[in-house]
């Protein structure tokens, strides 16, 4: 179940930084609401998750969901750039975490 939570932790860091990126654009309540509402979902999920898990492997996952997720969004949907060295080093960021479980 930790896990679970844990990826809900990551997918509310890219929901807030998604509002981050609306508030760039425009200064509005819903901008605001989903920065500060992704944010806090994150934190208070990623609090709940390393009860169980610990801190160094439930930050890293963390990160990398947000890293990845926020990146692969930009890339589908604001236009960012995808040349294959991008991917190759999210690919790395993918594997890093991987090796810091399995060396667990």
């Amino acid at each position: 179940m930790a896990w679970i939570i844990l990826i809900l932790a990551g997918l509310g860091e890219v929901v807030g930084v998604l509002g981050l990126n609306r508030l760039n654009v425009r200064r509005n309540i819903g901008a605001w609401t989903l920065m500060l509402g992704g944010f806090a979902a994150s934190f208070v999920l990623l609090t709940i998750a390393m009860n169980s898990l610990s801190m160094g492997t439930a930050y890293a996952v963390w990160t990398a969901i947000g890293t990845i997720g926020a990146t692969v969004i930009g890339m589908l949907f604001y236009g960012e750039s995808r040349q294959p060295r991008r991917l190759f080093f999210l690919a790395l960021v993918v594997g890093a975490v991987i090796g810091l479980k399995i060396m667990e």
